[in-house]
């Protein structure tokens, strides 16, 4: 899959996180794109790299989903902090 590819499903991915994960993000749509576009990178990679599937297994659309939903979990975590929220 090229860099194309890579983005575009990263954006799916970063949409399917976004619904699973509703609420208010401090960066807006683009940020949560960024954080599905590195979290399916990252998610597809790391599980890759431990054997888990191979390339264009299916399996590899949860592990990117569950890399992104990571993602923006830390990311809620981490601009969070020393705000009061209502």
């Amino acid at each position: 899959m090229g860099i194309l590819g890579w983005i575009i499903f990263g954006l799916v991915i970063g949409a399917l996180a976004k619904l699973v994960m509703p609420g208010r993000d401090p960066g807006g749509i683009i940020v949560t794109m960024v954080i599905g576009i590195v979290g399916s990178i990252l998610g597809g990679f790391i599980g890759q790299a431990m054997g888990l599937y191979g390339a264009n297994d299916p399996v590899g659309f949860l592990m990117a989903l569950l890399g992104a939903i990571l993602l923006l979990v830390i990311y809620r975590m981490a601009t969070s902090r020393g705000r009061v929220t209502t």
